[in-house]
């Protein structure tokens, strides 16, 4: 069954002036415009395509690939808007629609949007829709092994709160992350590896950027041995330094610093000063 909004594996069956046919199914056949065509393309091979409507709203093939397809969310930009509602640039050659019934806010011209695609179920078409809430999930019992502490996620940063972000975990579930655990710039649409801290018991999860546990220590530790080999045996940051200052240096929490430092005093490979570490002679 052919999947719209989405990539599909289809076997070329026609050659015309203007393009390739592909075997669409019960579709029929969709056309993969002369533009995208290569050499290496011929008569019964398959090709991998995405499959969208084209401006009469009529299936079509591209080799193109969009920022996002139906079941995703991303962040993109306004290309233009009229009396309907707003078109989002996504990659393609046609912008995507976004009716005004799915916005939570008028959109204008050069604003990004967080928003989901989906199918119109009532036509058929291809749309964006702002209110995000409404597509994500609650996690299951079945999710919840993928979802324990210390687990990397992806994550699309969403909006900004009073607490810190709300983000998209893993293009399905809502997630926090806390501003007492953000050590780096974050906006609306970035995209990024975060880490499982719990997941609460209204079913959204608090988020990490950085590794929790005692691999985390063990790994920066090492950073950090590596840093005092290199600088002459001595580093200006101690247990006491701003967390500021950690991190930029180090790009690490100034509790993963302290761990850290707790691991080589423990291992003997270090003397912890007022201001600074050193190595042991």
């Amino acid at each position: 069954m052919l999947r719209l909004g989405d990539y599909n594996t289809l076997r070329i069956v026609k050659s015309v002036d203007f393009g390739l046919y592909l075997d669409g199914g019960e579709e029929g056949e969709i056309l993969l415009p002369q533009r995208y065509v290569t050499k290496d393309m011929h008569i019964d091979d398959e090709v991998e395509v995405f499959i969208y409507l084209d401006q009469e709203e009529r299936p079509v093939a591209t080799t193109e690939h969009p920022y996002a397809k139906v079941g995703e969310f991303a962040s993109l930009e306004v290309a233009w808007v009229n009396q309907f509602g707003a078109f989002l640039k996504w990659g393609l050659m046609k912008d995507l629609f976004c009716p005004f019934r799915e916005q939570k806010q008028r959109m204008a011209l050069g604003q990004h949007h967080i928003i989901y695609i989906k199918v119109d179920e009532d036509s058929y078409r291809l749309m964006a829709t702002a209110k995000v809430e409404k597509q994500l999930s609650i996690p299951t019992t079945a999710d919840l092994p993928s979802l324990t502490h210390g687990t990397p996620v992806d994550a699309l940063v969403w909006q900004k709160t009073d607490l810190g972000f709300k983000v998209i975990v893993n293009n399905k579930f809502q997630g926090q992350i806390y501003d007492n655990q953000i050590f780096q710039p974050l906006h609306s649409g970035d995209k990024l590896t975060a880490y499982v801290d719990h997941v609460r018991q209204d079913g959204k999860i608090d988020l990490t950027l950085q590794p929790t546990g005692r691999q985390q220590t063990l790994d920066f530790a090492e950073v950090l041995l590596r840093y005092l080999y290199e600088n002459d045996g001595r580093c200006n940051l101690s247990d006491k330094s701003p967390a500021e200052l950690i991190y930029d240096r180090f790009h690490v929490s100034k509790k993963a610093y302290k761990k850290a430092i707790g691991d080589l005093y423990r291992r003997r490979l270090i003397i912890i000063e007022d201001d600074s570490i050193r190595l042991v002679p």
